[in-house]
């Protein structure tokens, strides 16, 4: 086994949590994590003898490299980097995007830079309650935690035969063709109601899928019906997560000739076109909505607004516009 040293993220934490729920010893997730094992040793030693907890030793990792770099919290201790923070958080920016424009805007200043999980922690860590509810009040997820909230085992029922995401062609990770689509469900008030949402992911176009129920049977219909609207060349490919609502995936495939590949287990961020697309649907779609009562016309309207509203990562163009020059030139190759 190699023995180069590596520095554990969040995500090998929450695998840690996970694999230790599952009664896997140091040694064990060493191996799945392609660490030494006194890594894992050391990282489950973190909090002393307490329970390990994947968000908590994140936390004390991050505050702890922040003090020793610089010796105290760099927004802290940065009133006008702490002003520029505050005044886009306030205006619904996400942690990435403020990272992002810190280093666009301040290019050449070092001392004007902090990355997205900088920001997360010193959300996270406030002191004072009432300024730690407006900070998170202020984030899309408007969680109480930050990270992966679930703890154990995955209790769900296995995709059977899946392919997971590590098969997927490398043109896929590229963005450089479009007809790879990511896809999940939007659920309803007291989950007894859903809609199902297909991004493509280089254009980002949408497609929302109106559904009468979230069994595997109906959504691997309403997801057909979809598919076989578009052309061969935009039907390549679709990521899913392990929800059971997919159960069908070799018929669906049978079907429409569009293989479909697996994400890891919780492991949203690699299908991270869906969920941020899925996050622009809740605008018009607020958790708590009985998606039952929305007309069909409607969701088309909001399916329309999102598809032609101009994105930043298109560098201002809409996701329909993007589409239909690819579309315009595939006809005349």
């Amino acid at each position: 086994m190699k023995t180069t040293y590596k520095r554990l993220n969040k995500y090998d934490r929450f695998e840690i949590e996970k694999l230790l729920a599952i009664g896997k010893n140091n040694t064990e997730i060493a191996a799945a994590l392609f660490v030494h094992p006194s890594t894992i040793s050391r990282e489950r030693n973190r909090l002393k003898n307490k329970p390990y907890d994947a968000f908590k030793s994140h936390i004390d990792s991050t505050l702890k490299i922040i003090d020793k770099r610089f010796g105290t919290s760099k927004i802290e201790c940065n009133e006008k980097l702490k002003k520029f923070i505050y005044s886009k958080l306030k205006l619904y920016w996400s942690p990435e995007q403020i990272s992002q424009e810190l280093k666009l805007k301040y290019a050449d200043d070092k001392s004007m830079q902090v990355s997205h999980e900088t920001i997360y922690c010193h959300v996270y860590v406030q002191p004072k309650k009432e300024v730690k509810k407006l900070l998170i009040s202020q984030l899309r997820q408007k969680r109480n935690y930050r990270g992966n909230v679930r703890r154990g085992a995955d209790k769900r029922t296995t995709i059977k035969d899946p392919i997971r995401i590590d098969e997927r062609p490398a043109e896929v990770t590229t963005r450089e063709i479009p007809g790879h689509w990511e896809g999940d469900l939007i659920l309803g008030k007291n989950r007894e109601s859903a809609i199902g949402t297909l991004v493509e992911r280089t254009t980002r176009f949408l497609i929302i899928v109106p559904l009468k129920k979230r069994d595997s049977e109906s959504v691997r219909k309403g997801f057909e019906k979809e598919f076989k609207k578009l052309p061969r060349h935009l039907k390549l490919s679709l990521t899913y997560d392990n929800g059971t609502e997919m159960a069908q995936h070799k018929l669906f495939t049978k079907n429409t000739k569009v293989k479909v590949y697996f994400a890891h287990p919780y492991s949203p961020w690699q299908r991270g076109t869906n969920e941020n697309t899925n996050g622009l649907l809740r605008d018009f779609l607020p958790k708590g909505t009985d998606l039952n009562l929305v007309p069909r016309k409607k969701l088309k309207q909001i399916q329309d607004w999102l598809n032609e509203r101009p994105r930043k990562v298109l560098e201002r163009d809409t996701p329909l516009n993007v589409l239909n020059r690819f579309y315009m030139k595939q006809n005349l190759i």
